[in-house]
C-alpha cells in the first residue's frame, strides 16, 4: 500500500504528516511544505515504496495528489 504524505494549512503555518510519525514538520509556507513532501516522496519511491503526497488548501479542498511509483530495472511501474 502508497504512504500517504498530508501537506496541511495550519493557523500560522504548513504542515506535513506521515503515518507512523510522532508529529508533522511545520513549514512557514506552503511551497517549503510542498517541497518537503516531494523529496519525502521521492526517496521513498527510490528505496522501493511507492508513496502519494496530498496537499490540501486553507478552505480544506483537496489541491493536488502526487503519485511517486518505484520501477523495476526495466523501467516499468511496479
Amino acid at each position: 500500500m502508497d504512504e500517504v504524505i498530508t501537506v496541511e494549512p495550519l493557523a500560522d503555518g504548513w504542515s506535513v504528516r506521515r503515518p507512523n510519525a510522532e508529529w508533522p514538520e511545520v513549514f512557514s509556507s506552503g511551497a517549503k511544505a510542498e517541497e518537503a513532501a516531494m523529496r519525502v516522496a521521492a526517496a521513498l519511491a527510490a528505496a522501493g515504496r511507492s508513496s502519494e503526497v496530498h496537499v490540501y488548501l486553507r478552505d480544506g479542498a483537496l489541491g493536488g495528489r502526487f503519485v511517486y511509483r518505484t520501477y523495476d530495472s526495466e523501467g516499468a511501474a511496479s
